[in-house]
Formats: C-alpha cells, structure tokens, sequence
C-alpha cells in the first residue's frame, strides 16, 4: 500500500468505492447467490477502507525499526477479525443458498406470507382512516374540539 504526500493512493479510495457500490447494488437483490457476491464484495471493500486508515511502514515488531517507522498494527488486527467474521457469515449464506436450492429448486428470496398479510392489512386501515373532507364536526373522526352543544332551556312542565 502506498501513499502519496497527503494520504492514500486514488486508485485504492476508488476500489473501495467500487467494491462497497457493488456490494450494496447485489445485496439489493433477490437471488441468494448475488446476495452472497454482495457480502464478499462488501467485505473486501469495508476490509481495504479499514487497512487504509493505518500508517504504512515497517514492521510493527520491538527492536526492528523506530516505533515513528512502524505500521500500524490496530487496522491490521481489525481487518483479520473481520475476514474471519466474512468468512463465517459466507458459510452460513451459501448453505442458506444450497438448502433454498435443494428443496425448491431455486435461490430466489420469496415474499413472506405473513409480510404480505401486514402490508394488506396496513393498506385496508389507511383507507379506513382516510380522511375524505366535509363530514362536518360530527362525522368527523380527526376533529378534536367540536363546538359546544347548544343548551335547551328546560321548562317545567307543570306551569
């Protein structure tokens, strides 16, 4: 990794933003196999985004170089944590895929039922609520201070 005078090369910020463009652009997806291109390419753009915050340098190891010289060794460390942790959620999305294949003989995400039923219901109560105008202040169910009721003088009836 190299770096010019004022920071990282224009190559690497571009590899990063086409990698995180490209992953975010198949996650979006409803295959299983783009959603797990996704991931990686998610990955491995979020991994050389992190590797770009540190110093390049020497070693970080006691004794070989003035600690001013070293790398940084906390992006390194935090880069192999999360290619393990890409590489952990890879397995579990491509037995997700191989399964979603095996039994229905296709990758693609499917609607929820459930998901379906929320929606439908949500949409049969925002037109229930619909507020349609000219109801007047007795009709209508947004109307929070009516006017008052007029009062009837009671007479009593035995005058």
């Amino acid at each position: 990794m190299t770096r010019g005078a004022h920071g990282p090369t224009l190559v690497l910020v571009l590899a990063v933003g086409v990698l995180v463009a490209t992953g975010v652009t198949l996650l979006l997806e409803r295959s299983l196999t783009r959603i797990l291109l996704g991931i990686i390419l998610l990955g491995n753009g979020v991994n050389l985004l992190i590797l770009l915050g540190g110093r390049s340098g020497a070693a970080p190891l006691f004794g070989t170089a003035p600690a001013a010289a070293m790398s940084d060794a906390l992006p390194q460390a935090m880069v192999l944590t999360a290619v393990v942790i890409t590489f952990g959620l890879t397995a579990f999305l491509l037995a997700v895929a191989y399964r979603s294949w095996y039994t229905s003989g296709d990758d693609e995400v499917q609607d929820d039922l459930e998901d379906r039923q929320i929606i439908r219901l949500a949409e049969h109560d925002e037109l229930a609520a619909a507020d349609l105008g000219g109801e007047g202040p007795d009709g209508d169910p947004e109307q929070v201070d009516p006017e008052p009721a007029r009062r009837r003088l009671r007479r009593d009836e035995t005058t």
